[in-house]
């Protein structure tokens, strides 16, 4: 599944977001959260505390500290940068440098901060062996650790440093980009010192400690509290990270994140940074993400998710007003990709996904997370609402494709079919079976008035419109006809289904 709005939603804040393990790289960074004293507060004990005890802080973190900072790594790696694998060239840092993101939902941070292949922070030294740092943590006493995929990818040896100083040499068993994490193995140890993952979610303001390995000092114990929770930072389909203030920095990549229990709650990946320091806003992968990848990574060395092969957009306020849903929620489903387990399955553009399984879907986010926990062939229950009508499908799930398939092209920008304007939305169109390249259906835009309504929504010249209020729209007249009717109707905004170079979506444009 895609978010055909993607390339949108980068916002100021985004461009300053930096890895942990690229711009600004976690190393190993391990967070404790717990609440403040012995325990969470009842719900009346904040007012019967007296003040002079409520002044008091936490008790302090060394036993937790004591129990828990055994279990955390250093992890150096040894890269052989080529013409084709280019790192940041200064030892010390985190393995993160474009090179090790290519491919990956991470690659456009280096491009926004100058680390491309030809910016002026790199230096492309062929065939140089790059010594990188990072941080992990032992899973079972056996020498199984997670660490972030930037700290590993691409690396040619990796060794771990434990916090007895002992140093030993490790495999990568497996890597999920999409994530960001990666399972490695030390060879030649045993009864290593480990730590669990928590079951439960942490609350907004439980207190958290982070034990890493910042700027390669190892061993560095931090602490803050949970800032927020399900943030979406622009860099993949499944991001829903936790936000932490307790201080990350390089070096602090793929450490855990812990509560005061001592069980991991999170793993460190990326903090906001405008300076490239911490500034107490960094995000963890939650330990239930985290937790079923590493599993699958140490079961089959890869992950695999389930596919419904559909390409949804969140709900906005206007299509909810326009498709007539009391609340502006769930994924509104583009296209159906042909003989995808969702065509098959008869789900419908305009349909939209509102709960998989009677759990509540809020936008399109949440079903890619949704589906893709699910393994390949599971049964999958869709709640839809389809023009009006609640209604249940039952999908099974195919196994999601490695690479992403080429979005087809939406033709040439010759428009030398007749043309005519439509002021409600200000644009000129055609049949798009008259003009040349723009398909058999639909009518093509082929001019946009500036300061019309199409143009302040996005529309472009060489988008096609597919339909209109769920209508179908194969010329002027009918596309005409829909606007009239829908006006008629008493809406202020109108649905259609957009074709345009890279996707189908759908844009609600006020008619009023």
């Amino acid at each position: 599944m895609t978010g055909s709005n993607g390339h949108q939603r980068r916002s100021l804040a985004a461009r300053r977001l930096a890895l942990l393990g690229s711009v600004a790289v976690l190393g190993s960074a391990v967070i404790l959260a717990g609440p403040l004293g012995s325990g969470r507060f009842a719900e009346s004990a904040f007012a019967a505390t007296p003040a002079s005890q409520a002044q008091q802080g936490p008790n302090g973190f060394a036993d937790l500290v004591s129990k828990v900072k055994p279990a955390v790594i250093s992890v150096r790696v040894q890269l052989d940068e080529t013409p084709d694998v280019n790192m940041l060239g200064r030892n010390g840092d985190d393995s993160n440098g474009p090179g090790s993101f290519r491919g990956t939902p991470f690659e456009r941070f280096f491009q926004q901060y100058g680390f491309g292949e030809d910016g002026p922070h790199m230096q492309r030294q062929r065939h140089q062996l790059i010594t990188g740092v990072g941080s992990g943590f032992f899973i079972s006493a056996d020498g199984y650790a997670v660490t972030n995929n930037h700290v590993v990818d691409h690396a040619r040896t990796v060794q771990v440093t434990t916090d007895d100083g002992k140093t030993y040499t490790a495999k990568v068993i497996g890597t999920d980009p999409k994530t960001d994490l990666a399972l490695i193995k030390v060879q030649g140890g045993g009864d290593f010192a480990y730590v669990n993952f928590e079951t439960k979610m942490p609350r907004i303001g439980d207190w958290v400690i982070a034990v890493g390995n910042p700027y390669g000092l190892g061993g560095t114990v931090t602490a803050g509290i949970v800032s927020a929770e399900g943030r979406d930072i622009g860099s993949g389909p499944y991001d829903d990270y936790l936000q932490i203030d307790a201080p990350i920095n390089k070096g602090n990549s793929g450490g855990p994140t812990f509560d005061t229990n001592g069980n991991v709650v999170g793993v460190n990946t990326a903090i906001y940074s405008p300076s490239g320091g911490s500034i107490g806003i960094g995000f963890d992968v939650p330990a239930a993400t985290a937790k079923a990848v590493i599993a699958q990574l140490k079961d089959k060395g890869v992950v695999t998710r389930g596919w419904l092969g559909v390409q949804v957009q969140p709900v906005s306020a206007g299509i909810a007003e326009s498709l007539g849903l009391k609340n502006a929620a769930g994924a509104l489903v583009d296209e159906a990709k042909p003989d995808t387990p969702a065509a098959k399955a008869g789900i419908q553009p305009g349909d939209v996904i509102t709960a998989v399984n009677g759990n509540p879907i809020k936008d399109s986010r949440a079903l890619a997370r949704e589906i893709s926990s699910m393994g390949p062939g599971s049964s999958a229950k869709l709640d839809i609402v389809r023009k009006g009508e609640q209604k249940t499908i039952t999908v099974t799930l195919a196994t999601m494709p490695s690479d992403h398939e080429k979005q087809a092209n939406a033709g040439s920008e010759d428009n030398n079919g007749p043309t005519t304007g439509v002021p409600h939305l200000g644009v000129t169109v055609a049949p798009a079976n008259e003009v040349a390249g723009a398909g058999s259906t639909g009518v093509v835009i082929t001019a946009v008035d500036p300061d019309g309504p199409a143009a302040e929504h996005g529309l472009q010249s060489g988008d096609v419109i597919l339909d209109v209020a769920g209508r179908s729209v194969g010329n002027v007249s009918e596309l005409r006809s829909a606007l009239a009717d829908a006006k008629s109707n008493g809406k202020h905004d109108v649905l259609m289904r957009v074709k345009t170079a890279n996707n189908t979506h759908y844009v609600a444009v006020p008619i009023g």
